[in-house]
């Protein structure tokens, strides 16, 4: 199998379901990009990776003392590009008064991954990454790489929201303020169910050979993808044809079938399978709770947390419900719990429709200010 790298066309996918409105408030400058290398990281898991690599990028300019700092760790097989909804003036985050720090996680395909990374941690061989993981290695471009020991804020949508919230376990006094969109402190077992769909759907393919393939198997990327789909939104915006600007969008227009197909093929075009599983994997067993200190217990790690939180689930996603957002605050002692008025589900985190963009810039914002 060759080295390679994960093509931003994932994310690309997710966020074309952002709307004209919102497509066209993006910032139009690209953040500055980086390139930090961590001298043999010892995984959660306790494998040790010789050079691990983080990607990550900046808006922004660092201040003398250093304080104006906010961390944007990313989501699902993200780049560092995936925070444009939030990033701008006029919006939640002006880049002429603060520095960006958006980190790339451990397998998107540019950070250390299994596609990216010599044998013998090759493919398969790749160590198992907790999000603890992920959160290490964004203290250590911090606080090595820029120098930075404090920041204004981690916002986070997601897996990045899993990660805003480990911050906020695992160094309470490094944040003011924690913000976390459509994602929740643990997986929860249905979100254990949903994940484990996707990775079996991949690996039924019988090119993925045990993750020792040749060529990938792109039957099975599709096959999650369209396991991905069909929980991506919530069953309201399906029914209440909210896909359907987009699918007019073409030329010419795309009936359902058609575009639904679209989305399938597209969502992970150009990924590696065994990145793709080893983020799965990191999401499905995530929970602060095994934070070392806290004897699993998710409620006495939730109880530990010192800033402010706001936490915004969306109100229809089907990926972290507000359900479990709503059975998380009862142990948080500083959180202003704002469930998102969407019908957009997972992707009203990100801004998804125009009313949710404005929702989100507005009350985080607030927040931050």
């Amino acid at each position: 199998m060759k080295l390679g790298f994960c093509a931003p066309c994932a994310v690309a996918m997710l966020f074309s379901l952002l709307t004209a409105a919102a497509a066209a408030e993006k910032t139009d400058d690209a953040p500055v990009q980086h390139r930090y290398v961590i001298a043999n990281f010892k995984t959660e898991s306790g494998v040790t990776i010789p050079e691990a690599v983080v990607v990550y990028g900046t808006y922004g300019t660092l201040n003398a003392a250093k304080d104006n700092a906010v961390l944007l760790p990313s989501h699902f097989m993200a780049t560092n590009s995936g925070y444009d909804w939030l990033i701008g003036k006029g919006k939640a985050l002006d880049p002429t008064k603060l520095f960006l720090v958006m980190t790339e996680m451990f397998g998107n395909g540019r950070s250390s991954s299994p596609s990216n990374t010599p044998e013998p941690l090759h493919g398969p061989r790749f160590p198992a990454i907790a999000i603890r993981d992920d959160v290490e290695a964004s203290r250590r471009v911090l606080e090595e790489d820029l120098g930075i020991h404090h920041v204004r804020a981690v916002v986070g949508f997601s897996m990045g929201a899993q990660q805003a919230l480990q911050w906020a376990v695992s160094h309470p006094q490094f944040a003011d303020r924690i913000v976390a969109t459509s994602g929740t402190a643990k997986t929860w077992p249905h979100g254990y169910v949903r994940l484990e769909g996707q990775i079996r759907a991949l690996t039924a393919d019988a090119a993925f050979k045990g993750g020792d393939y040749t060529d990938e198997p792109t039957d099975g990327i599709e096959a999650t993808g369209a396991v991905w789909l069909g929980w991506l939104y919530s069953q309201q915006w399906w029914h209440d044809g909210l896909w359907q600007s987009e699918a007019d969008a073409h030329d010419p227009p795309l009936n359902l079938q058609q575009y639904v197909d679209e989305q399938i093929k597209g969502f992970f075009a150009g990924c590696d399978a065994n990145d793709l599983i080893l983020q799965m994997r990191t999401w499905e067993t995530h929970d602060v709770g095994t934070t070392p200190g806290f004897g699993g217990s998710t409620e006495k790690a939730l109880r530990s947390i010192e800033a402010p939180v706001l936490y915004m689930p969306s109100a229809t996603d089907l990926y972290f419900p507000v359900s479990d957002a709503q059975a998380e605050v009862k142990f948080m002692r500083h959180v202003t719990l704002l469930p998102i008025p969407s019908l957009w589900g997972h992707p009203a985190g990100a801004g998804a429709g125009p009313a949710d963009l404005a929702f989100l810039n507005r009350k985080i914002g607030a927040f931050l200010r």
